[in-house]
């Protein structure tokens, strides 16, 4: 894997050219094994949390990573696009305008002894935005190519703290068009729903039940490009015990190896139906 800046990362993808990279600020890593019409994102994947800020922090490590979305990365390494964040969402949430990406309290509780120092927000939001040069880069990359992109967002969602039944899989979509790409959904939802867990594990996937597909990652793509669908596709932590953090491999792995071959499927339904 190389360590590229941004700009470097930029001209490799406006020459179309194949890497694996990391950000030179180790803030988020880039694979493009070939340029195809689809994209997986785990933009709340990263767990890492700078140095200078541990002090200050009145969270708790397993309390940043119960918000995190572990293993979402990995769900979709396989695929030959990969875009993924490395730093905890805690520090900024890629999955937020750059307005609100550093939070003040966060569920519920407040997360810094004292605010913030400027120069510590500053750093944190010149990561955020150059994540976003990268994406933009990508997209209209993929979109020049194909004329279209899907983009597989990936997420992850605590269930035990719901207090009703909810899916294994749900997918948001309050932010795209739903009467282009209504079908596309209805198709990537049954998807989903067939695959198989180990240990019986509940299985069922549902559309707008949990989350709606309100994330700044989604919202951005579809504002900036007319032709790419972005399918916000949020797993239940069934694959680890979020109250003690550990992770169940076996499942993870199981999800993976299907998700490898759904996600080709799905995407060339819709390549040939939209």
């Amino acid at each position: 894997m190389l360590r590229l800046s941004v700009a470097e990362m930029v001209s490799k993808i406006e020459s179309q050219e194949p890497f694996e990279a990391v950000a030179d600020d180790y803030s988020f890593t880039l694979k493009i094994e070939e340029y195809v019409p689809y994209v997986c994102a785990a933009v709340h994947d990263g767990h890492q949390f700078r140095k200078s800020l541990w002090d200050t922090c009145l969270h708790t490590e397993y309390e940043r990573w119960y918000e995190e979305d572990p293993c979402t990365k990995q769900l979709v390494q396989t695929q030959p696009i990969v875009i993924a964040g490395l730093d905890s969402r805690f520090e900024y949430d890629l999955n937020r305008p750059a307005e609100t990406a550093i939070f003040d309290t966060a569920w519920g509780k407040q997360l810094w002894k004292s605010p913030l120092a400027e120069v510590e927000k500053r750093e944190s939001l010149r990561k955020h935005a150059n994540f976003y040069k990268v994406v933009y880069a990508l997209i209209n990359k993929v979109e020049y190519l194909y004329g279209k992109a899907i983009v597989f967002d990936m997420h992850s969602y605590n269930w035990k703290r719901w207090d009703r039944a909810v899916p294994t899989w749900n997918l948001g979509t309050a932010n795209i068009d739903n009467g282009r790409f209504g079908n596309m959904v209805e198709a990537w939802s049954k998807r989903l729903g067939s695959i198989q867990l180990p240990y019986k594990l509940p299985q069922t996937s549902l559309i707008n039940d949990t989350f709606q597909g309100n994330g700044h990652f989604l919202k951005y793509i579809t504002q900036n490009f007319a032709n790419t669908l972005v399918l916000a596709t949020e797993i239940s932590k069934i694959y680890c015990d979020e109250l003690t953090g550990i992770i169940f491999p076996e499942v993870v792995k199981t999800v993976e190896d299907q998700l490898k071959q759904l996600i080709p499927l799905q995407t060339k339904e819709f390549m040939s139906h939209v």
